[in-house]
């Protein structure tokens, strides 16, 4: 008997769990595998309708009780810094940037490390080992870099690492799929920062979009991207200028989502997949 795999890509949804960012919330996900020779177009094709990837699964927030999670682009050609930005970027000046394969190493991990004790230490990532935090750096089945940020000036015995962003390239613009700092250098502002020079580097490769991941109306772990202009959020199946951020207050409403058979039904797959 011939077995062969399906045509279409198969959808699943997770079991709810407590959202990381609005709080009395649960959150559930609609996630398909990323393989074969078709994933790159997959990839592309999923992360315009507001999908992420994550290793070799792509995804994204279904919830019962909401749709807040809205996927942020910033439109590269219309991008004008605010002085605040501008101020950023010419403190880090100095920082030199280094674009890698997916190839995880010990320095990498240990800011990685520093990083979510600081900032996420009670998230779902909080006991990330070293292989595990491998697997997410050089599990990738599509075109995806390693950039380091590294800074010469850094004291003597001190690791020259003080940034990182794992980048996807899609055939409209960059993904920043994950970024982590030294959140020692509060006041370098480098979360900016990194974006602020995705931004640059899709300038450079001629690239319209940068995407940023999902934006959270009344999360403030997730307000600090409103403040870049030219921004774009994935919205009732379209990107639209995002305008006020309050205007979005109605998708954190229970009556706001879809049924999840809708929502499959309605997506686009790529031709020749």
């Amino acid at each position: 008997m011939r077995h062969s795999l399906p045509i279409a890509p198969q959808f699943y949804v997770t079991a709810p769990q407590p959202c990381p960012y609005l709080d009395g919330r649960m959150e559930r996900k609609l996630f398909t595998a990323l393989q074969g020779d078709g994933a790159a177009r997959m990839n592309d094709a999923l992360s315009k309708q507001g999908f992420r990837r994550s290793q070799n699964v792509l995804y994204r927030p279904t919830c019962s009780e909401c749709s807040a999670c809205l996927s942020a682009r910033i439109r590269v050609a219309d991008f004008v810094p605010s002085r605040t930005q501008k101020r950023v970027a010419k403190m880090n000046q100095r920082i030199v940037r280094r674009a890698t394969s997916p190839w995880a190493t010990e320095d990498q991990y240990a800011l990685f490390r520093k990083y979510l004790d600081s900032r996420h230490s009670t998230g779902g990532m909080a006991d990330m080992d070293m292989f595990e935090f491998a697997a997410m750096v050089e599990e990738t089945p599509v075109r995806t870099r390693l950039i380091e940020y590294t800074d010469p000036a850094a004291p003597a015995g001190a690791s020259e690492l003080i940034a990182a962003s794992l980048t996807d390239i899609f055939d409209d613009g960059l993904s920043m799929v994950y970024s982590f700092f030294d959140p020692d250098l509060e006041k370098s502002s480098l979360g900016t920062y990194l974006i602020l020079d995705h931004v640059q580097i899709a300038r450079e490769l001629g690239l319209p979009y940068v995407y940023l991941g999902y934006w959270v109306p009344g999360s403030d772990k997730m307000g600090y991207k409103a403040k870049f202009s030219a921004l774009e959020v994935y919205f009732k199946g379209g990107w639209q200028p995002m305008g006020d951020p309050s205007d979005y207050e109605q998708a954190i409403h229970p009556l706001s989502i879809d049924p999840i058979a809708e929502q499959v039904a309605k997506i686009q797959l790529p031709e020749g997949r």
